[in-house]
């Protein structure tokens, strides 16, 4: 361990599970080393599912070199090389890396503040680690690790530092459990949002505007619309009131909010307007308890929910961009509850009904619930934490919903639940979250007059349902494999004429279709049947009705199923009425 202590670890267990994949970072680098001696060693963690190195290098690496890498990593393996932890003064530390040339080993060195550092030596490869590793290389089966891509990553992940090589791969103990991984991941690259939003023609991520912001196309303005109508009319249903606030506000807010002091590296900087600063918001909340704040409130109208689909603007650093799912400008579907402290309960068991029942409608039907509970550092007095907490619990327990329990993971303002998503492949993505908060009512005084007569302090709850409008939708197009639910496909049904001549009575289809409520398209383009027969597959259109001379001379439209079925032919009414069922 990282104390030199040896205990005994599964691959079962997750911290087993770090130790070996660390072991096999490590060993990716030192066969890096073997074949690139000039090659400078970055860092190299285990990660959820695999490990990474990154290497500071002249040329870059090629597709071809993995290979290379892989057999050498072998070959180590066979030499059955002591992996051993090795506790030094920095200065021998900053000796031994000055004579290998491994400046950014340096670096890192510097900063350590204690005089002694640990290193993992094996053979002539020596790293800067705290550990802990495998006691020998032969312990990393060969035949149960493989080295997956090349990418680019920042130094530390900070714009404007070295370009470095990152080397992805990933370890198993057996050969049987990498090959279900290899092909999870094939099934996983199938899904990719960021490859079928471009086949779907439903975003994308122009970088001559900068990285992190999307553009959303007609079509997958379309998903976005039937999501917010949605969105709107439910939270309209439950009392909830649609707000809409500014992109910007003065420095001022931010300070008062606590975020220029917590948050400020997230923050786009301030713009100076004569003698006032303004910032980009990067959270609504502010702003709601700006409109709350607006008058005095008695606690005969609480409580108040507030809803917004705020767009915001985050900096996020260029390393942990990804598609839709991390992004710098995005639109919260945000809503802020201000309640009495006796009102708490019933609002979380709302809330919690509410998310539910959200993700029920979009194909979701697995969750995973944590319970997120006081930190050490904390904002407002105990009583109110253990009340929170303890109404949070009640109200997982009274439903019967088994959750996880992480001690000390709450934000520094109040407790909260985090609901993740199991998608169709079995994966979990970040999804509804209900924060009680302590901080913002005191920063802002946010109060009531209750019925005593006297002013008290609100209770406030933010939550989100979907998360942001972009992270649900890559999560929504990662789980439906692009074959989004029939009520959000952009294109619902396609026609398709034979010939030219066809496309007449085309259109007029279209029109019965579309004033029944539904999305048509013809078309009508000067390609093969074959080739437009293809091409909606691949628009994952629910339907395709290919009309000809049969279908014209009766009347009738004969459907094809996304996915191959045909149904027989039929009147276009009774088309219309199946849609209606499915719809």
């Amino acid at each position: 361990m990282s104390d030199g202590s040896i205990r005994e670890l599964s691959f079962e267990d997750a911290e087993g599970r770090e130790v070996y994949r660390h072991s096999t970072a490590h060993l990716l680098a030192h066969a890096v080393k073997r074949i690139f001696p000039y090659a400078k060693l970055g860092v190299g963690p285990a990660t959820e599912d695999g490990f990474f190195y990154d290497f500071l290098k002249d040329t870059p690496f090629r597709e071809e070199d993995l290979e290379r890498i892989e057999e050498e990593m072998k070959k180590i393996v066979g030499e059955n090389i002591p992996i051993q932890r090795r506790e030094i003064s920095k200065e021998e530390a900053r000796r031994l890396f000055e004579e290998r040339g491994e400046i950014l080993k340096l670096e890192l060195l510097e900063e350590i503040e204690d005089e002694k550092v640990t290193i993992y030596q094996q053979g002539d490869f020596l790293d800067l680690c705290r550990g802990p590793h495998l006691a020998n290389t032969s312990l990393i089966n060969p035949q149960g690790f493989k080295l997956l891509s090349i990418s680019s990553a920042y130094w530390r992940g900070e714009e404007g530092n070295p370009s470095l090589q990152r080397i992805k791969g990933t370890s198993f103990p057996n050969e049987e459990e990498l090959s279900a991984y290899l092909h999870f991941l094939e099934e996983a690259e199938k899904r990719d949002h960021r490859t079928l939003g471009k086949t779907l023609e439903l975003f994308s991520i122009e970088e001559e505007a900068g990285a992190g912001l999307v553009f959303w196309h007609p079509k997958g303005a379309v998903v976005r619309k039937l999501i917010e109508d949605f969105w709107k009319e439910e939270h309209l249903k439950r009392g909830y009131q649609l707000v809409y606030t500014p992109h910007i506000a003065r420095a001022e807010l931010w300070r008062i909010s606590g975020h220029l002091e917590m948050y400020k590296e997230n923050m786009y900087p301030p713009m100076q307007f004569g003698e006032v600063k303004y910032i980009l918001k990067p959270m609504n909340c502010p702003f709601h308890i700006l409109i709350y704040k607006n008058k005095q409130r008695s606690y005969r109208e609480l409580p108040l929910r507030y809803a917004e689909l705020g767009t915001v603007y985050r900096y996020e650093r260029s390393g942990v961009l990804h598609g839709l799912l991390r992004v710098r400008g995005f639109t919260q579907d945000d809503a802020h509850i201000f309640c009495t402290p006796e009102g708490l309960k019933e609002e979380i068991e709302k809330v919690l009904e509410l998310a539910h029942f959200m993700m029920g409608e979009f194909g979701f039907g697995e969750y995973v619930h944590k319970l997120s509970t006081r930190p050490e550092k904390f904002a407002g007095t105990l009583e109110r934490w253990e009340m929170a907490e303890g109404i949070l619990r009640e109200v997982l327990e009274e439903r019967g919903i088994d959750y996880e329990v992480d001690e000390g993971g709450g934000v520094f303002y109040g407790p909260k639940i985090d609901i993740s998503l199991r998608d169709s492949l079995g994966r979990l993505w970040q999804g509804p979250t209900i924060q009680v908060d302590f901080n913002l009512p005191e920063r802002f005084n946010i109060t009531y007059i209750g019925a005593d007569g006297k002013e008290h302090k609100a209770v406030m709850i933010h939550r989100a349902v979907l998360g942001s409008l972009e992270r649900f939708m890559g999560t929504l197009i990662e789980h439906h494999a692009g074959a989004l639910p029939f009520w959000l496909a952009p294109t619902q049904v396609l026609l398709l004429p034979v010939a030219e001549r066809h496309t007449p009575y085309a259109k007029r289809v279209m029109e019965h279709i579309e004033r029944a409520g539904f999305r048509a398209e013809v078309d009508s383009r000067n390609e093969t049947l074959n080739y437009r027969i293809r091409e909606a597959q691949l628009m994952k259109v629910p339907y395709v009705l290919v009309v000809g001379d049969r279908e014209e001379a009766s009347g009738t439209v004969s459907p094809r199923k996304r996915g191959g079925e045909n149904l027989p032919p039929m009147k276009i009414e009774d088309f219309i009425l199946h849609l209606t069922k499915e719809g």
